[in-house]
């Protein structure tokens, strides 16, 4: 080899030693930096040092996690604290892992990224935490004050009218969907601001419903001695009765037919007032009081005929309600066991 062949050859090795060199050295300058396309939580950290995007990281992400939560319905809120949230994250972990996946590869490779501009396109997770019982007690807090239990129909009976209380619907937190949204929520910087949403619960008895739950009912006005039939809700036979004495008051109250019998036995209660008969059971028939029949509605006390008809219209019954016989048949067909009756 001449001695012009040996300068080049040694020039050449000189820029090759040059070349690696100054890779080496490039290289080791990127040392501690973070590769393009590297994102912590989806925020960029690329071209950035550890300092840097630990920096912009807590910015980015722990700032706007900092504020309160909020749940709306209509125009009521509700507010989560960020103390009660207690929300971290390991940044510095997060950070330490892109610095270090940036890293990765042979000299050749990084080199070949240095210079094409290729990107690495990783997502690094900085393991958001946050208090899950906060958020539990939470929604069972939106919860408690959204839902309404549903209402049946009902029927609020006096003396002399029968007043239909009406249904409503209940609502109850879609609580599923919110807590998913809640959970959601905590870990993004906006919006800090979930919406309850409800569903309807559907009451057991509508106000439509109500009458055919009471196709019979009676009302007792005790002051005017009268008893009404009410059928669908719609009076439709009104009777002068006997009611209890004073000191033997027919009860005040809601009752419901109990019982109910065709001339019946009368079992004679062990009481003062019974007298001689006290504890005597009177077969059916002419020496009977209660006659014709018998609908029982409230420890002894019942509806039953009699034949003491100019006692009608007073208070001279021991208890009970007393009828003329043609009108307690008619109503002993007209009621059935259970059907309901307001005394006042």
């Amino acid at each position: 080899m001449g001695r012009r062949s040996k300068i080049i050859a040694l020039i050449a090795v000189l820029a090759l030693v040059l070349v690696a060199a100054g890779a080496y050295l490039y290289d080791r300058s990127q040392e501690g930096k973070i590769a393009a396309g590297v994102t912590i939580e989806g925020i960029e950290v690329g071209g950035m040092d550890a300092a840097e995007a630990e920096a912009k990281v807590r910015r980015e992400l722990l700032r706007p996690l900092d504020r309160p939560l909020r749940a709306v319905y209509g125009e009521r809120t509700w507010s989560l604290p960020a103390a009660a949230l207690k929300v971290r994250a390991d940044v510095a972990g997060a950070v330490a892992e892109a610095v270090r996946v940036s890293r990765e590869g042979d000299l050749p490779t990084r080199l070949g990224r240095y210079l094409g501009g290729d990107t690495l396109e990783v997502e690094i997770s900085a393991h958001v935490g946050y208090s899950h019982s906060a958020v539990n007690e939470f929604v069972r807090r939106v919860a408690a004050d959204v839902g309404r239990q549903p209402r049946d129909a009902a029927v609020d009976p006096t003396a002399d009218a029968l007043e239909v209380v009406r249904s409503h619907s209940g609502r109850k937190l879609r609580d599923v969907r919110f807590t998913r949204e809640v959970h959601e929520a905590v870990t993004r910087g906006a919006p800090r601001t979930v919406r309850a949403i409800v569903h309807k619960t559907a009451p057991a008895v509508t106000t439509a419903e109500v009458a055919t739950r009471y196709p019979s009912y009676l009302t007792l006005d005790r002051g005017t001695f009268t008893l009404r039939l009410w059928r669908d809700l719609k009076l439709a036979r009104t009777y002068t009765v006997a009611v209890g004495q004073e000191g033997l008051e027919t009860p005040e109250g809601v009752y419901a037919i109990q019982a109910k019998e065709e001339n019946p036995t009368w079992y004679v209660p062990e009481s003062a007032w019974a007298g001689d008969l006290a504890g005597e059971v009177i077969p059916p028939g002419p020496s009977n009081p209660i006659k014709a029949r018998w609908m029982a509605i409230f420890e002894g006390a019942g509806i039953h005929g009699t034949d003491d008809v100019g006692s009608l219209g007073s208070a001279a019954s021991h208890g009970c309600v007393r009828m003329s016989i043609p009108d307690v048949e008619e109503l002993y067909d007209e009621v059935e066991v259970g059907t309901p009756i307001f005394i006042g």
